[in-house]
């Protein structure tokens, strides 16, 4: 059992250092960035789109088969993610955070990415259980599937008013949640049945509420012919992306 909680603790770690990608922009121009910025928002709503429905919701299905309990579940997802939001609107308005101007929807996106890592500690934890084949191989997956993830929620974080070391620290925090995904799953999987089948359908009302409700009205917000053009080829780009990794799966 020694070996099943190293093995998953260090998966984990490296998953949570995929938080760190975008450490790759250092070298970019600051406002050549800004100018793409819009478009890795539009990465990040097709990327989450295309994870609620082409991932979470398929596997949860085929799991544990179609029911409303699924439904009335991601439904409350959404109104937990609802009723966040409203908080944060009622603590941003009300605390002084900082001298920076930071938007709601980024603090969304901490805690909605947080929870994802969540239940990615859960399934890599839950895979070694198996075995270690099956957990290095569930490891592998998430890796291939937080990439294109991290990368578009750091661009979500920077366009929402965060310098981007507080970026890159948010998203790492975030990523280390995941860690408690893994001690969750260890502990308590002989005592509670179906950990995932509670949690994944909150996770991906949350992936919902956060593209259709934050993103998309900011890209809204940019008509132009030739940007708007450019936020769909990023936002099918997102999801092709996700669509791909299915084929690895």
């Amino acid at each position: 059992m020694l070996d099943i909680w190293i093995y998953a603790f260090v998966s984990v770690f490296v998953v949570s250092l995929i938080s760190l990608v975008g450490a790759l922009t250092i070298s970019i121009n600051e406002k050549k960035l800004k100018g793409w910025l819009i478009y890795l928002v539009s990465f990040a709503a097709g990327a989450l789109f295309a994870g609620a429905f082409l991932h979470l919701l398929p596997e949860l299905i085929e799991e544990h088969g179609f029911s409303v309990y699924i439904s009335v579940m991601i439904l409350g997802g959404i109104v937990l993610f609802f009723i966040l939001e409203k908080v944060i609107h009622w603590h941003h308005h009300h605390v002084h955070f900082s001298d920076e101007k930071v938007h709601s929807f980024s603090l969304m996106i901490i805690i909605g990415d947080a929870l994802h890592n969540f239940l990615d500690g859960l399934i890599i934890a839950s895979a070694y259980l198996i075995n270690v084949q099956v957990g290095i191989a569930a490891t592998i997956a998430v890796i291939l599937h937080e990439i294109p993830q991290e990368i578009g929620d750091f661009g979500v974080l920077l366009h929402g008013g965060f310098s981007r070391g507080k970026a890159l620290f948010l998203n790492f925090v975030s990523g280390l949640v995941a860690l408690l995904g893994v001690i969750f799953a260890l502990f308590l999987t002989s005592y509670i049945e179906n950990i995932a089948f509670m949690i994944v359908p909150f996770a991906i009302g949350g992936f919902i509420y956060i593209a259709g409700s934050d993103l998309i009205p900011e890209l809204n917000k940019h008509t132009g012919i030739k940007s708007s053009l450019l936020q769909l080829l990023a936002f099918l780009l997102g999801i092709l992306i996700m669509a791909s990794l299915l084929l690895l799966e």
